[in-house]
């Protein structure tokens, strides 16, 4: 089951999963996906598998960048056939992940981004260490946040999904499992040894350890909450300029240089989001964007201010929030004309 990409084996109890593509921090492709689908449905059938592990390969940087996506634009502008199929792979495995009946433990050492977050934050336990560092940054390749993005990020409360869903922001190493996104933190000092035991099939002792994590984002809840906790978008910017703070103004000034329509589709995302009542429903509704929005000219420049020629200079199409189409928003979330992802 092995390939160059992502090593799946059996160690003992242990399903183990280890992510191997270092030259691209081990971004995810659709061949990845389809590897570890298959591994969670052997493993799900098999007494002899009690948990699940998944990390990256010792002495490499990173754990997951996310999905792979130059790849993604170039089928985007095309027929869209490949990134569908991508996504379809993708989006199966992360329910998987969520309704898996076994503990998964995923050791998120390093960047966890994207598709990262997606294959770690659904499962029983996450573990964060000091060289952990969490971010959703689609709004700044003109996507939004998927993987599940539109469940857990709505569900962190008082507007602080919204501020790493819209602004991008970087969590590292304890702020990860502060916001509770990872559910636990460790030093890398012990991670080893944590790895070890979790290995030996023993995640008693992991879930009786005690473990302290200060967000470095707590001091600015206050502000998260007032200013992020709002319906439109427009309405997070005149609350961020209300309130005026150097913070604020940081946070407004980044939302400024991201992609307008993304902005507007994310925050609908959480807002819907929240009010579903299943995992899957999100992640169908997360297809249908997806799908468009890689269609999508925004999407394109993206990639090729931020991946491509690098400038980091995107020309957003509309440029402003006020130029956005509001029926082409409604249009996003409605059901796809090529049919929708089903999870059977």
């Amino acid at each position: 089951m092995n390939n160059q990409d992502v090593i799946i084996r059996q160690s003992g109890p242990v399903g183990h999963i280890t992510l191997n593509r270092p030259q691209a921090l081990h971004a995810l492709n659709t061949m990845m996906c389809a590897q570890i689908s298959n591994a969670l449905s052997d493993w799900k059938i098999n007494n002899e598998v009690k948990l699940i592990v998944i990390d990256h390969a010792e002495g490499t940087r990173g754990f997951c960048a996310g999905g792979d996506i130059k790849p993604m634009a170039e089928s985007g502008q095309g027929d869209g056939v490949d990134v569908r199929v991508f996504f379809e792979t993708e989006y199966r495995m992360n329910v998987q992940l969520f309704e898996y009946p076994k503990p998964i433990v995923t050791f998120i050492d390093g960047i966890t981004m994207g598709g990262g977050v997606g294959l770690s934050v659904h499962g029983s336990h996450s573990i964060a260490t000091e060289n952990t560092v969490f971010a959703m940054p689609e709004t700044g390749i003109g996507l939004f946040p998927d993987v599940g993005g539109g469940w857990f990020l709505p569900r962190l409360g008082g507007g602080l999904g919204q501020w790493l869903g819209l602004t991008g922001a970087r969590l590292k190493g304890a702020d990860v499992a502060a916001a509770g996104i990872a559910t636990h933190y460790v030093e890398e000092k012990v991670l080893a040894a944590v790895k070890d035991m979790v290995m030996l099939g023993d995640i008693e002792t992991l879930e009786a350890m005690e473990w302290e994590a200060y967000g470095s984002f707590v001091k600015q809840l206050e502000t998260i909450t007032k200013c992020f906790d709002k319906e439109t978008v427009e309405d997070v910017f005149a609350a961020l300029e209300e309130d005026g703070s150097e913070w604020a103004l940081k946070q407004l000034s980044i939302m400024k240089t991201k992609c307008p329509f993304s902005l507007k589709v994310t925050l609908r995302q959480m807002i819907e989001g929240e009010k579903l009542a299943s995992f899957r429903e999100t992640m169908l509704m997360e297809f249908r964007l997806a799908n468009r929005a890689v269609r999508r000219a925004d999407f394109a420049e993206g990639v090729r201010a931020v991946v491509i020629d690098k400038d980091n200079a995107p020309q957003w199409n509309p440029a402003t929030l006020a130029d956005v189409d509001e029926i082409e928003l409604d249009e996003m979330f409605a059901p796809l004309k090529s049919g929708d992802l089903t999870f059977i």
